[in-house]
């Protein structure tokens, strides 16, 4: 019989295992008693917590999810302006244990199987929408609703691909310069939109003619 008070243990580190053992191999392709083996468990217990392999991948993105989740409302929290809030979740997505070589592998592993898994696939859509959510939420206070759904669009679509760029391992870009580069469209979009309000509140202004 398992030990009580075992079980949260087990399954995390289940999980953890899981998300070695699949960036490891960099697919799903690792077996059930493989990933047991990195967990220091027997794979009937594993079978026994998930059921099977599939539900096991299912609850480490989860997991994954959870942890990000929690890192960006933290981040939030300490953000004072807008643009501070901007900045803040664009760190969240790039810091280092999200850009670990093993996490990035699982990561690519897992939007490959979102091809053929519709509960993986609609997990990594609720993560593509709350980036989205958590960037759109400030930009709309410094810009139009249009206008912040587009750099919010361009801004997630940067993230994503500099996170897969760090997937190329014989390409990687740098978490400061993944930070940087996205931090550098932001303003530059903000400060585009900025620029054609003022020259449309310029347009029209009312011509004071000279006495």
């Amino acid at each position: 019989m398992p030990k009580i008070g075992m079980e949260p243990l087990r399954r995390k580190a289940l999980v953890d295992a899981t998300l070695r053992a699949v960036g490891d191999h960099g697919s799903l392709t690792v077996s059930m008693s493989e990933i047991a083996r990195h967990a220091g468990v027997s794979p009937a217990l594993a079978h026994h917590y998930f059921g099977s392999k599939e539900q096991l991948v299912i609850e480490t993105i989860r997991s994954l999810l959870r942890t990000l989740r929690e890192d960006a409302v933290a981040a939030l929290r300490q953000a004072a302006t807008p643009r501070d809030r901007i900045s803040a979740v664009i760190r969240v997505n790039f810091q280092a244990h999200q850009f670990a070589p093993e996490t990035v592998a699982a990561w690519l592993a897992f939007y490959t199987e979102a091809q053929r898994s519709e509960e993986v696939r609609r997990l990594l859509v609720v993560y593509a929408r709350r980036l989205n959510s958590n960037l759109l939420s400030s930009l709309k206070r410094l810009c139009t609703p249009q206008e912040a759904a587009a750099i919010a669009d361009g801004a997630a679509a940067m993230i994503d691909g500099l996170y897969l760029r760090q997937g190329l391992r014989s390409a990687p870009v740098s978490i400061e310069s993944s930070i940087a580069l996205t931090e550098s469209y932001v303003d530059a979009q903000l400060a585009a939109v900025a620029g054609v309000a003022a020259a449309d509140a310029g347009k029209r202004a009312p011509v004071i003619q000279p006495r």
